[in-house]
């Protein structure tokens, strides 16, 4: 799903967004493809969004002045969505990355999805269901903060701490999720190929993401389910293994007998 070769074109809603965040989100946004356009959308003259000037400036984002001409309404989502249209028909970019947590852009996105768009959304966790479900991709900006540092005694070294473990766990609908998916997957042999498994969750759920549950990768969530036999190939690279997964036969679900009247 994924080419970091497309062109992408980031429309960002800064009055539904934080900026603490926004190089994480650029590194982030580089992993998908080549940010060409980076516009931000506010009413700038309001003393409340000065925290962005800096911001702007270190990631060279083009502030859109657009003012709010009533109180209470978002103009700014207008201006926004008229330049993404206006993008999308100068035929300059492969994809969009929409960042924003509010609903008012769900329109937008199934547009841009129709017109063969890549459609990539970054949120915060309380964006409305519907917007995420409109994109290909949708990814909390939660997640993105850089892990803490911690330093080694006597020394001046630091290294990255370990990697949190889900306090939680994960949900039993998320497991489900991922035995379907295999299972759709799964070849004449039984065996599903990791490397596909990834974008098809996505399919289903847009904002999956192993970072969500503590994992930086999906391959480690997956092994600390225990629901799964893992077969590691080799390759003609060393370097490289292909991963196939099938699904234990103690975790398939089993289908109920009806009882005869």
């Amino acid at each position: 799903m994924e080419n970091s070769e497309d062109k992408l074109a980031v429309l960002i809603d800064a009055d539904n967004v934080p900026y603490s965040n926004v190089k994480e989100l650029l590194e982030e946004i580089t992993k998908l493809g080549t940010p060409t356009i980076k516009r931000i959308y506010a009413d700038w003259t309001r003393p409340a969004l000065s925290g962005w000037k800096n911001v702007l400036l270190e990631n060279a984002i083009t502030p859109i002045q657009q003012y709010s001409y009533t109180s209470g309404k978002n103009s700014s989502d207008s201006a926004l969505i008229i330049d993404a249209m206006d993008i999308l028909y100068a035929g300059r970019v492969n994809g969009f990355c929409i960042v924003s947590s509010d609903s008012d852009f769900t329109r937008l996105a199934t547009r841009l999805r129709e017109a063969g768009m890549m459609v990539y959304g970054f949120g915060e966790k309380k964006t409305p269901q519907a917007f995420i479900s409109a994109c290909h991709k949708f990814i909390y900006l939660e997640i993105l903060k850089p892990e803490k540092l911690i330093e080694l005694p006597d020394t001046t070294r630091k290294v990255p701490e370990s990697v949190e473990k889900p306090t939680t766990g994960i949900a039993p609908e998320i497991s489900n999720l991922i035995v379907s998916c295999v299972n759709d997957l799964t070849d004449e042999s039984g065996w599903a190929f990791l490397g596909n498994l990834g974008n098809y969750v996505l399919k289903k759920m847009p904002n999956f993401d192993s970072r969500n549950y503590g994992f930086p990768k999906l391959f480690p969530l997956i092994k600390s389910l225990n629901l799964f036999e893992i077969d590691e190939r080799e390759t003609p690279n060393s370097n490289i293994r292909h991963i196939f997964l099938k699904v234990k036969k103690e975790s398939k679900p089993r289908r109920k007998k009806n009882k005869s009247s």
